[in-house]
């Protein structure tokens, strides 16, 4: 089997999902044709050469349907014979695309793989598909899937967490994103977008300003929908519990965002061809499906099975970048995987820096390696939660 390396992550800025962002004016296709030509000049990538394209993208409807990972390089210019690939599995779709770019490198059936993904969500709004699991109550009790807020607030009610310690987290998340943007941690990987209005060349979803009081006078956002009948069933799967705990605001919440990320994955030979070194050795990684009623918490399933795989422990791995799929999650990953506060999201993470969801993983990914590489660590993992349940996750090694 050959080793899978890393030799190259790059993004987007986060846009605000508004028609006032800076990214807005962007389609999907013209937002990744910058990125395709910045890879290409930062690794001397031929992309005649490349085996396959393989792009998360959750929402794949009107400009981001029809496969946007073919038609990206078209548009871009890249030969016709590049074949692509879009996959979805929600959230974690970026890390699924850089798993699998991985599996084809370690198999032997690829030698050179872009990966990675967009979301543009102002443009494509989330749940613009329409899917019957998300638009038919009947059929989505069913399905036992739920959406994303109300796993959030299952996962507060079975673990205990407070409004005050999700406010905590996101008031937390704030902080580090801030002072990471303005210590310009996040510039090795972020490539300046061009639009007609100008240059966009930062997150523009923080709010640095922000403070606890400022979270603390924010309405529950999913109290309304439990009403309606999603407690009763979460209840009925949880017989302990008495009630749902709505704990989950705007403010404590991943923010919808605009954004993209291309990761270059090959085989060691790759080096020679492009005249690049690789950064990092894609280690290990796993899928794992959890309880579909919590919706979220396969992000904290999938850092502790691959743990297990391993044969680590939290205290072997060096930084940690885990989904902030809501706030609760996030305390429920460090309670339960004892994770130290300053492993875990050091920079901040998608409640505050935002969540382009099929690009956010592979925006992870490289927010890991550029902080490994920063601080001189050698390992680290990067987990993200699908819906229903499921989770993906990655084990970095730095060379």
């Amino acid at each position: 089997m050959k080793d899978a390396f890393l030799f190259d992550a790059l993004r987007s800025p986060r846009g605000r999902a508004k028609d006032t962002g800076g990214l807005h004016e962007l389609t999907p296709q013209a937002l990744l044709q910058q990125l395709y030509a910045a890879l290409v000049e930062r690794t001397g990538l031929d992309p005649a050469t490349v085996d396959d394209v393989i792009l998360g993208c959750v929402t794949q409807q009107g400009e981001q349907a029809g496969n946007i990972a073919k038609s990206s390089t078209l548009y871009s210019g890249w030969p016709t014979w590049v074949p692509g690939i879009t996959v979805n599995r929600y959230c974690s779709s970026g890390i699924d695309a850089i798993a699998l770019a991985g599996a084809k490198i370690n198999a032997g059936i690829a030698d050179t793989v872009v990966a990675g993904g967009v979301e543009m969500m102002s443009r494509v709004p989330m749940l613009a598909d329409r899917a019957r699991v998300f638009s038919d109550p009947e059929f989505a009790v069913a399905c036992k899937m739920l959406m994303m807020g109300s796993g959030a607030d299952l996962i507060a009610s079975l673990h205990g967490v407070s409004r005050e310690a999700a406010d905590a987290v996101a008031l937390a998340s704030q902080q580090r994103a801030a002072r990471a943007r303005e210590a310009g941690y996040f510039s090795r990987s972020l490539i300046p977008i061009s639009t007609a209005q100008g240059t966009v060349d930062q997150d523009e979803c923080i709010r640095a300003a922000i403070s606890a009081d400022d979270l603390a006078g924010l309405p529950p956002a999913f109290a309304e929908l439990g009403a309606a009948g999603t407690d009763a069933l979460q209840l009925q799967g949880h017989d302990h519990l008495e009630s749902i705990s709505h704990i989950h605001t705007a403010g404590n919440s991943p923010a919808m965002a605009d954004g993209a990320a291309l990761v270059l994955v090959g085989d060691n030979e790759l080096a020679s061809r492009c005249g690049v070194s690789p950064r990092a050795r894609i280690s290990a990684s796993i899928t794992v499906s959890a309880d579909p009623l919590q919706v979220l918490s396969g992000c904290v399933e999938a850092a502790r099975a691959l743990m297990q795989r391993q044969g680590l422990s939290s205290a072997d791995v060096d930084l940690f970048e885990i989904h902030e799929a809501f706030a609760a999650t996030s305390v429920m990953c460090q309670r339960t995987l004892g994770i130290d506060d300053d492993k875990l999201n050091v920079n901040g993470g998608v409640i505050a820096l935002g969540h382009p969801m099929g690009a956010t993983g592979a925006m992870m990914a490289g927010t890991l390696l550029d902080e490994l590489e920063r601080r001189d660590l050698s390992c680290g993992i990067v987990s993200a939660a699908g819906a229903a349940g499921t989770g993906s996750a990655l084990f970095i090694e730095r060379l």
